[in-house]
């Protein structure tokens, strides 16, 4: 896609492409869902104002990651400092609910434990398992993270196996 001449254009282009994966972004971030479309908002106005520099060095979706998944950091980083001592009761019953009536219901619990995960980690891995779920490979993740390609491989095979780990554990309980 080429620098479209009108901002509120290139912006409308981006939302487009990529506002499915900014929603699962805010998702895998925060479990509320009140603060998650705050989330979400900010992201889309963050992106709106990093567009007026955008020039076409790296791709669009390279752009668009990097900036939510800055304005994802931030959140989690104030949201941290805000809520230090208490875990929302959300997450705790989403953690423990293994027993499940239909595949539906199966399927969204095993999505929010992923998520209950995802957001236990630190901002770091949170941003390259985040891109992974995205079908990003290693090098994509390694330009939009600033990390090599071979330290992101190592963190994605890290991650994946403290899940496994840590969902063997929610199963015996």
């Amino acid at each position: 896609m080429t620098h479209a001449t009108d901002p509120d254009q290139h912006y409308l282009e981006a939302a487009r492409q990529f506002g499915g994966a900014m929603q699962r972004l805010a998702r895998a971030t925060e479990a509320n869902p009140e603060h998650r479309r705050d989330l979400l908002q900010d992201m889309h106005v963050e992106l709106w104002r990093s567009l007026a520099g955008f020039d076409g060095r790296c791709s669009l979706k390279s752009w668009v990651f990097r900036v939510v998944h800055n304005v994802a950091a931030s959140h989690v980083g104030r949201e941290r400092k805000h809520n230090a001592r208490a875990a929302p009761l959300d997450e705790a019953r989403a953690v423990s609910s293994s027993v499940s009536v239909a595949q539906d219901a199966e399927n969204n619990d095993a999505l929010d434990r992923l998520n209950v995960f995802i957001r236990k980690l630190g901002p770091p891995d949170r941003q390259i398992i985040t891109l992974y779920l995205e079908e990003m490979d290693a090098a994509a993740i390694a330009e939009i993270t600033g990390l090599t390609a071979g330290a992101v491989a190592t963190r994605i095979s890290r991650i994946k196996s403290r899940l496994k780990s840590e969902y063997r554990e929610t199963e015996n309980v």
